[in-house]
């Protein structure tokens, strides 16, 4: 069977910024066809308003459906879904409704706490302790309620930066090596 990983971008980081671009070339390396959803045209001022951020999920979601509308996930196994911040909540709900959600593993970049009130099965996770987009701890404790791995990055935001260029690169390197692990497991 052929391998395909789907990548769900965030708001304002696209799949061409560095956690996204740098796991799509480790899942093309890794021999999976790529895919990466370029959905758009959300609101303005997001952050802490939860009425826009539904609104944003509900608009990823429906472009994120009507791009994936032509893809028969029955010749793929393993599919791998990659998601940054709302991306993350978009595929969750994608693969919960899928027929073959088993077959379906996840990269979680800055995930937000609605992503964990789908099922999740095999996934890691990568989050900052200052990330301004949750509460302090909750994601490192909905991970561990699901008995995900959840990788917390110190002092970094919801982008996994810290302001200090050689720390972000540091970083960089270490979430990308246990990217690459995940997806070479799978």
């Amino acid at each position: 069977m052929k391998k395909l990983a789907v990548f769900f971008p965030g708001i304002g980081y696209t799949a061409d910024k560095p956690l996204m671009h740098y796991s799509r070339r480790l899942a093309a390396d890794a021999g999976f066809e790529v895919l990466v959803l370029p959905y758009a045209g959300f609101p303005q001022k997001i952050k802490g308003d939860r009425a826009r951020m539904e609104e944003s999920c509900k608009l990823a979601l429906s472009q994120s459906k009507e791009m994936l509308s032509g893809t028969d996930f029955s010749e793929y196994d393993p599919i791998l879904f990659v998601g940054k911040s709302i991306g993350t909540i978009v595929a969750a709900e994608i693969a919960a409704h899928c027929p073959f959600s088993e077959r379906i593993h996840f990269v979680l970049y800055t995930p937000l706490e609605d992503t964990f009130s789908f099922p999740l099965g095999d996934a890691v996770t990568f989050t900052g302790d200052a990330d301004p987009w949750v509460k302090a701890d909750s994601i490192p404790e909905l991970c561990e309620k699901k008995g995900i791995p959840c990788h917390v990055i110190s002092n970094a935001n919801h982008s996994l930066e810290t302001g200090n260029v050689r720390t972000d690169i540091e970083n960089l390197e270490k979430v990308m090596n246990k990217t690459r692990k995940f997806i070479r497991h799978i």
